[in-house]
């Protein structure tokens, strides 16, 4: 079909559909969520400005690629934001069109940021990542078990850990290969492991699930990883800043980091020192030290030059 140059589209993902909704045309039009709906749906709304979508655990990811393979600028965005953006208009009704037509009103009023490339090695490791992250909680699952479990159980138990513990290694061998098969990815992880604090599991987080890292502004980036303090203020009062919203895996993986920069990393080590010297509440500085990090962090991958560089110990 024939559209309009400068258009925005929505799409609401599920297992089976999506429901297309383009500006300037009051249908929504339903595509399968296969192959050859995918490919049909990219032909129908090539020339976009801007196709957005809502992160659907995982089944947005074939239309995602679908899309940057024809050159059409996507931007995945948290269904929560698009919920509440639909109750502030009034919209309550919910259903797969009208959630389409809601993502449309989303991306029109918000313009959310597009997201980079993501090439099949990145998807890859991201699939790694997020199993090494499943079987971490399966065995911490396991070991909680095990503190009370009669000693027959405890042996089952035992092997599970040990089948658990086998894979984990399988896994960490296969994202480092995954790395390795990539320069660009290689590249980042090298940088990335210049800093202090930032270990090989961290690097291998922020390379999958953080791949904005290096190509946005300071202040965009601490809001997607959800470290940006949030004003509560009304008239004359002023409330206690939060953080809020931002990928969790990615700033769990950012705490722990943070965590070890404290303690080896000089120049998070005396702005933490710092904050706390000034009576600054723990969990207040070891996130404004998490903010640091991630900026500098950002930095770095800009500037494609490793930790050690002056300039970079006070961005």
């Amino acid at each position: 079909m024939h559209m309009q140059q400068s258009f925005m589209v929505g799409i609401d993902v599920s297992k089976a559909h999506l429901d297309v909704a383009v500006e300037g045309k009051r249908a929504v039009v339903r595509f399968d969520n296969d192959a050859p709906g995918r490919a049909a749906l990219a032909t129908a709304v090539a020339g976009a400005e801007l196709v957005v979508v809502e992160a659907t655990g995982g089944y947005e990811m074939a239309i995602v690629r679908t899309l940057m393979a024809a050159g059409i600028a996507v931007a995945v965005v948290n269904p929560r934001q698009v919920r509440d953006f639909a109750r502030a208009s009034g919209r309550l009704a919910k259903t797969d069109q009208v959630d389409a037509r809601v993502t449309l009103h989303f991306a029109r009023a918000m313009r959310p940021a597009q997201i980079p490339h993501i090439d099949d090695g990145r998807i890859a490791l991201a699939a790694l990542v997020t199993r090494r992250r499943q079987l971490i909680d399966m065995a911490v699952a396991e070991k909680n078990r095990l503190e009370h479990a009669p000693e027959a159980v405890a042996t089952l138990i035992g092997e599970t850990l040990a089948a658990l513990k086998a894979q984990l290694a399988r896994v960490d061998a296969a994202i480092a290969l995954a790395i390795e098969a990539e320069p660009d990815m290689a590249e980042r992880r090298n940088l990335l492991l210049t800093v202090p604090g930032i270990g090989e599991v961290s690097a291998a987080v922020l390379i999958a699930e953080l791949p904005e890292l290096g190509a946005i502004d300071d202040k965009k980036l601490a809001a997607l990883v959800g470290v940006a303090p949030i004003a509560h203020d009304s008239g004359t009062w002023r409330g206690q800043r939060h953080i809020a919203g931002g990928r969790a895996t990615v700033r769990c993986a950012l705490y722990m980091a943070t965590l070890s920069a404290i303690r080896c990393n000089p120049a998070i080590k005396t702005f933490h020192k710092r904050l706390r010297d000034a009576g600054k509440p723990p969990k207040v500085a070891i996130v404004a030290a998490m903010r640091k990090l991630i900026i500098m962090i950002n930095t770095i991958l800009k500037r494609r030059t490793p930790w050690n560089q002056p300039e970079q110990h006070g961005c």
